[in-house]
């Protein structure tokens, strides 16, 4: 379909434009039927949302809007009355609660009311399945020190926090559309250094009246893709496709069994052990007949050695004996 409206009287938003503002003389009435959001939150956060709970319930207030806080549950409550004056609050108090469990700080939470503002939660966990990959890619998208998401927030003007697996993004609806694309991208192995150079070429043009009906493209840079070469992995053949299982490998004793080795390897088994018993037998009858035996036999005599000088002195007290005797006979024949 072509257009046939000419430029000239097409309708143009001059700059500065806002929409009016829903105030509570635009709705007398009220709500006739309640709504209600309730949203889980990990329990890291109780401490702090217990803390921030009187706020939130100080700031709904203004909107007629209840708010529980279950700490045994470990869930998050909001809820419309008769009284509320604004239909759309709820859903904004869902965003509120949504974001509060998800890390925010209660400060920026609470600007999701604003009607130039939008909420988005970004889940970044499905995207990458290697969990190491995953981190190092979450980190690269924070940079050294968070400089990297700092220079992301200045060029979009939105506010972004990164907890566990997911992103929430909170700000214009123009500059969450350029956030996802760079957490995604980011994801996707695409640096984000190559999207902040695009953002800042297009922040740029933008200045440029002359430039903005223009398209930008010729501005932005282009970046080829390198095509890395992977080695070459071996492709096993494919074996053909049986619905039956594959048959059980024989043991060594079921081989024996096939064969008959294992009942010829019993006897031989028990033959050795009846010629172990025998031998161990015999040497023991070997042993207790030598130990009958040697009761019997007779002890040997002791040897004593004669030095050369006992032998020598003998003969003299032989002849000595021998004069003694013949003396006294001779003194007995006297008598």
């Amino acid at each position: 379909m072509t257009d046939t409206v000419p430029e000239e009287e097409k309708l143009t938003v001059p700059d500065g434009w806002k929409p009016e503002e829903f105030k509570p003389e635009h709705n007398p009435n009220g709500c006739l039927e309640e709504s209600k959001f309730s949203t889980l939150f990990p329990k890291y956060r109780e401490k702090y949302l217990k803390e921030v709970w009187p706020l939130v319930e100080k700031f709904l207030t203004p909107y007629f809007l209840k708010c529980e806080l279950d700490l045994i549950e470990g869930s998050m409550t909001v809820k419309t009355t008769k009284k509320t004056w604004d239909p759309y609050s709820i859903i904004n108090a869902r965003d509120l609660i949504k974001l509060l469990a998800r890390s925010v700080p209660y400060e920026h939470a609470v600007k999701c009311f604003d009607d130039e503002n939008a909420v988005e939660v970004v889940k970044i966990k499905g995207l990458v399945r290697n969990l190491e990959r995953f981190a190092k890619r979450r980190q690269r998208l924070i940079g050294p020190e968070g400089q990297t998401l700092k220079c992301v927030e200045y060029l979009t003007g939105c506010y972004i926090n990164v907890q566990g697996g997911t992103v929430a993004i909170i700000g214009p609806h123009r500059g969450l559309k350029e956030c996802r694309k760079i957490v995604v991208d980011t994801m996707n192995n695409k640096h984000p250094a190559h999207n902040i150079r695009e953002l800042m070429i297009k922040r740029e043009c933008a200045k440029n009246p002359a430039l903005r009906n223009e398209n930008w493209s010729r501005f932005l840079p282009k970046y080829k893709s390198k095509v890395v070469k992977k080695e070459k992995k071996d492709i096993k053949e494919k074996k053909e496709y049986t619905p039956f299982p594959p048959a059980p490998v024989s043991s060594k004793i079921d081989k024996e069994l096939e064969s008959g080795e294992y009942f010829i390897k019993a006897k031989e088994q028990k033959k050795k052990k009846k010629q172990l018993k025998a031998e161990k037998q015999e040497a023991a009858n070997e042993e207790r007949s030598k130990k009958r035996a040697a009761s019997f036999q007779a002890p040997k005599e002791k040897q004593v050695k004669k030095n050369d000088s006992e032998v020598r002195e003998a003969p003299k007290k032989k002849k000595k004996m021998a004069k003694l005797s013949v003396d006294i006979e001779k003194l007995k024949a006297k008598s």
